[in-house]
């Protein structure tokens, strides 16, 4: 027996490729209630004012949720039918998590258990970061790892994969 899709988006992308302008254009086409779940944590005045503009940028038709460590916990309180939930981005979910000594397969296997019952229509965006050369030292090599088996993960649940580069989009699975 083959499952159902899951009723999320998988969009993955460089630093600065346009992904976060690409999912926020996504789910603002959508006539459904806007969340959006924010990961980072504003570890310095620079990510406190990167922060602070993109709030401002959604606007008030948004409904914003900060949580950098219990993804699914959130996204169960936030689920409900007629709902849209972005939530950027992984990358920052997995720092937090390294940074705090979490089970990654547990918290990674939690995630991907929570996405073919989810009501709401999900959006994830990460950054891809195994494009490069290998990393020099083992917490980037762990993070590189963590974050590329959590995308493969996400990527086999989604109904739809976009990859984004210099803010073009191609669509990796549909």
């Amino acid at each position: 027996m083959i499952a159902a899709p899951s009723n999320t988006v998988f969009i993955l992308g460089g630093a600065r490729s346009g992904k976060s302008r690409f999912a926020e254009d996504l789910v603002t086409a959508t006539d459904l209630d806007r969340h959006y779940l924010a990961t980072g944590r504003a570890w310095d005045e620079e990510m406190q004012m990167r922060i602070a503009q993109h709030k401002a940028d959604r606007g008030p038709s948004w409904t914003t949720h900060e949580e950098p460590l219990d993804l699914v916990d959130k996204l169960t309180v936030i689920d409900g039918e007629g709902r849209i939930v972005l939530i950027d981005c992984l990358t920052l979910w997995v720092t937090n998590l390294m940074m705090e000594e979490r089970d990654m397969a547990a918290e990674f296997a939690a995630l991907a258990d929570f996405l073919p019952a989810a009501k709401a229509r999900l959006v994830f965006v990460s950054n891809e970061v195994g494009l490069g050369i290998v990393p020099d030292n083992r917490m980037a090599r762990d993070f590189r790892d963590h974050a590329g088996r959590l995308h493969q993960s996400i990527a086999a649940k989604a109904a739809e994969v976009y990859f984004i580069a210099a803010g073009l989009s191609l669509k990796m699975k549909d």
